[in-house]
């Protein structure tokens, strides 16, 4: 079966969380507001080796086992646009856009024969599927796959860095695994995000001052940019505390 997709720019699929690289969450850091999410999928959900193999297995109980992805972010309402996106639609980084905005509507981070629903326009999206657009999906491979592949290796680079971190944060924080178990076990699921300093400590090449100078003032904006919205409170509070965080590391 072969599915047909062209972007048409409306701009709609640029809400809230974008999953990130480690190397563009860091060439954007003076732009994007960063965290770390950790997202477990239980045993039997789709992609579940995909996810295994670029993350972690977690033991539940009864002997069942969750998959963890552990990905930086741009953390931002579901909402709320991107802040690169212009009031036209277009993004303000096009040329050096994110690999994850370059790969969509497909995902490097899920099986290469599981993308099929994310070729299938949400409601309000703009995506042309129809038989004038190009056909993108056939025999559950992706035909036009640079950017797929790209994005493919840099999980595949970042998973050296993000699975000893997320290995060595579960032995150094106690609360850590029962928390990660509990959201596991949840029938919806759910994610447990963490600043992204808690990362920098394993990546020696990245000065944690430089970082904190590009960072901070971004949190304080998208504080501003939350605050008084009962519905964004979660992600006000978050953006406060992880500033003020940072700027004690730079006074």
């Amino acid at each position: 079966m072969e599915r047909r997709f062209d972007c048409t720019a409306c701009g709609k699929c640029c809400t809230g969380w974008l999953p990130l690289t480690l190397d563009d969450a860091l060439t954007h850091a003076d732009r994007f507001p960063l965290f770390v999410i950790w997202s477990p999928l239980r045993q039997g959900g789709r992609s579940f080796d995909e996810t295994a193999r670029q993350g972690l297995t977690l033991k539940l109980k009864r002997g069942k086992k969750a998959a963890v992805r552990i990905y930086p972010a741009s953390y931002i309402p579901p909402s709320m646009a991107c802040s690169e996106l212009t009031d036209d639609g277009l993004c303000r980084l096009h040329p050096n856009k994110p690999l994850r905005c370059r790969t969509m509507p497909f995902s490097a981070a899920r099986d290469e024969t599981d993308q099929t629903d994310l070729l299938i326009p949400k409601p309000g999206w703009l995506c042309d599927t129809s038989e004038e657009a190009a056909v993108v999906y056939q025999g559950k491979k992706v035909i036009t796959r640079e950017s797929f592949d790209l994005e493919r290796h840099a999980l595949e680079q970042d998973a050296e860095i993000l699975v000893p971190y997320a290995e060595w944060l579960l032995e150094s924080v106690p609360t850590l695994r029962p928390e990660l178990m509990k959201v596991a076990m949840k029938p919806t699921g759910g994610h447990i995000v963490l600043n992204f300093t808690t990362l920098i400590p394993r990546m020696p090449k990245v000065d944690m001052y430089d970082f904190a100078a590009k960072q901070a003032p971004v949190l304080r904006t998208f504080a501003e940019k939350t605050a008084n919205i009962p519905e964004f409170d979660e992600y006000h509070q978050r953006y406060n505390r992880y500033a003020r965080e940072l700027d004690r590391i730079n006074n």
